[in-house]
């Protein structure tokens, strides 16, 4: 098929089911489900809010607001959608010119609904687990996710500050993963309604005692720990990357909760010169590294 097709099929494929998703509220709208679970986590920290003299609407909430539907809808249509179908329309291309015209290794459709549906969770959060320590990690990836580390005041919506070249990156890796057991649209869709209300829970300014669970899933009281400004200089690199799973951090012993962390400082060194406002958080990628202070992985206490 002609790439430029493609691409023209790609954005208005994008923009009629974007529309249909506001016009027309159901089960599979993910646009109501956002907007749904958004609201329950607002009403859950003005109810019982952890800290309880951090405001309603905290520092930056309308900015990570927007975020919210620029990085889940307006970045989608603009670029992601068009060039992901383009790239993987590329990629499958390429393998078919080498006689592979299929990527899927375990046929988990055929398996009951509740098993691929974990499988696929699975999967996708341990990759994810691994992505995100890519992003602390790799330097030019670093300069990205710093625009997530400059929340300075914890509360669900900042889950959604994120730099748009995060989805790439995510996407990207996990995509063959995905391919290779057969994940269809549905079971993604199920996963990641799943995957957003958990991130939405680990961000926000409410305390949930898990319990046991707390080793299974991810909470509040350990991703606040993530984004601590000052670190031991043995976890420099950062400490529990789980977005969903704590599991994983206890498995790879990149865990820590050392007291409460309700009122620990946020941030990364140098973060009071990083900038404020959308339009340069989005750019300041690009910029590379502006000097060793403000651009350092290391987030170690003296």
């Amino acid at each position: 098929m002609d790439f430029w097709q493609l691409i023209k099929e790609a954005y208005t494929g994008y923009a009629n089911y974007l529309w249909q998703e506001i016009s027309q509220p159901g089960w599979h709208s993910y646009f109501y489900w956002l907007i749904g679970v958004s609201a329950f986590f607002l009403i859950l920290e003005w109810v019982r809010p952890w800290r309880k003299n951090q405001a309603r609407f905290r520092r930056d909430f309308w900015l990570d607001f927007f975020y919210m539907f620029f990085n889940f809808f307006l970045f989608s249509l603009i670029v992601f959608n068009a060039a992901s179908n383009v790239v993987v329309h590329f990629f499958n291309d390429i393998l078919a010119s080498i006689g592979i015209t299929n990527l899927v290794a375990f046929e988990v459709m055929s398996w009951p609904t509740w098993a691929h549906l974990l499988l696929g969770f699975f999967v996708r959060d341990f990759v994810q687990w691994w992505t995100h320590r890519l992003l602390h990690r790799v330097p030019f990836l670093w300069e990205f996710h710093k625009v997530h580390h400059s929340v300075k005041e914890m509360g669900f919506a900042a889950h959604l500050r994120f730099h748009w070249m995060e989805t790439v990156v995510y996407r990207t890796i996990e995509y063959i993963p995905l391919a290779l057991i057969g994940i269809g649209l549905r079971d993604f869709f199920i996963i990641h309604i799943f995957t957003l209300a958990v991130g939405h829970f680990n961000h926000s300014n409410f305390k949930l005692n898990l319990g046991p669970l707390k080793y299974i899933f991810n909470n509040p009281q350990m991703h606040i720990w993530h984004h601590a400004k000052a670190l031991p200089k043995q976890r420099n690199y950062g400490v529990n990357f789980g977005l969903t799973l704590s599991i994983w951090d206890y498995l790879f012993k990149t865990d820590y909760i050392p007291e409460s962390g309700r009122d620990i400082e946020l941030g990364f060194p140098g973060d009071e010169d990083f900038p404020q406002d959308f339009t340069h958080q989005v750019t300041h990628g690009f910029k590379g590294r502006t000097s060793p202070d403000s651009s350092s992985l290391h987030r170690s206490k003296p």
